[in-house]
Parts: structure tokens; sequence; C-alpha cells
């Protein structure tokens, strides 16, 4: 009697392999795509400091470019998100790039932070 594994068996394995494969690189892309929102959600934080900062100076509230934030106003190869702020009431977007190879794993989607320090935004992560 020969030793070793039958065409079915070798067959059996590639597919349970391919299943978990598929299901693992689901997983790894959300965690991924998280890991990129922790950017907007951090520079939002510190684009709410600097508008509250503004605000008690000046009596009003800035666009992203006169707040001296390392936050780029339209998509850039260096962030995955572009920034605006309104500065009628100092809530702040973040609207994720799809372009330049940063295509998201789902939709485009937005996060807002307001000055009251309330996150916002569409689906997404």
């Amino acid at each position: 009697m020969k030793q070793g594994f039958t065409l079915i068996e070798l067959i059996v394995v590639i597919i349970i392999v391919g299943i978990l494969a598929a299901v693992g690189m689901t997983q790894y892309t959300k965690v991924v795509e998280k890991g990129r929102a922790a950017e907007a959600r951090i520079i939002l934080g510190s684009l709410r400091s600097t508008e509250i900062a503004e605000y008690f100076e000046n009596g009003a509230y800035a666009t992203v470019a006169n707040l001296g934030v390392s936050a780029p106003t339209a998509c850039a190869t260096t962030h995955y998100f572009s920034y605006t702020c309104d500065t009628g009431t100092g809530t702040c977007t973040a609207s994720r790039c799809a372009s330049g190879g940063k295509t998201p794993n789902t939709t485009t989607y937005t996060k807002t932070l307001s000055i009251a320090g309330v996150w916002g935004g569409d689906t997404g992560y």
C-alpha cells in the first residue's frame, strides 16, 4: 500500500486554505483602513484645539490654511484625507481621498469634529 494523499484530500485542503485566506484578507483590509482613519481623528483633534485658540484670540474661526496645522486642504501624497474647517461654526471635516493610489476599500467617507467635541460624518471607519 502506498502512502500519501489522494487528489480529493489535496483539493479539500486547497479549498479550505482559500476560504481562510479570503476571510483573512477582508479582515486585514478593515484593520488597515481603521489605521488610516486614525490619521483623520488625530488631525481633526489638532484642528479643533487650534480653532478654539483662534476663537479666543481673534473672536472668529479660521480656515485650515490659516491655522498653522499640517493638514492638506486637497488630496496629497502624504495624507489619506483632505481637510476643511467651517469658519462659521468651527466644525472641521476630513474627506477620504480616492486618488493617487489611496482608494479606500469601501466608498469614500468623511469624518467631522465639531467645536464642542462631537464626532460625526457618514459611514466609514
